[in-house]
């Protein structure tokens, strides 16, 4: 296996990681609806995950720790990422600002840093979501 390899196929199994969380994300509030089904679909595509991949995730997300990219700006993105599927359903319960914010730490932001970073979020979610 080439270095290139070695970093596309963990790039590769960062992408499903990221995957999985969205997938844990959606399902914290209850079976997975049309609107979160939809976005995961759009976001496996981003993220090149097959559909079988998709399967595999979908049965058992739990199975797949997060892998946070060691660059801030994909970190950010991950985060956005994350925000699609919790404005799926227009609206971001306790539960899920609870595990947004576990989902922040683990991809490396700070405890005030990731405060701040949320709030970014849902202002632009929530501005998207009024016009």
């Amino acid at each position: 296996m080439t270095i290139l390899e070695a970093y596309e196929s963990g790039e590769h199994e960062s992408n499903i990681s990221h995957f999985a969380a969205m997938v844990k994300l959606a399902s914290i509030d209850g079976p997975i609806n049309e609107e979160e089904h939809m976005v995961l679909k759009r976001l496996a595509f981003k993220l090149d995950v097959s559909d079988e991949e998709v399967m595999v995730v979908l049965k058992s997300p739990m199975n797949y720790p997060l892998m946070p990219p060691y660059a801030l700006e994909d970190r950010i993105e991950r985060l956005q990422d994350l925000f699609q599927i919790i404005y799926a359903d227009h609206i971001i319960d306790g539960e899920e600002r609870a595990l947004i914010y576990k989902y922040a730490i683990g991809l490396g932001f700070s405890s005030q840093d990731a405060h701040a970073e949320i709030e970014k979020c849902m202002s632009c979610f929530t501005s998207e979501n009024v016009d």
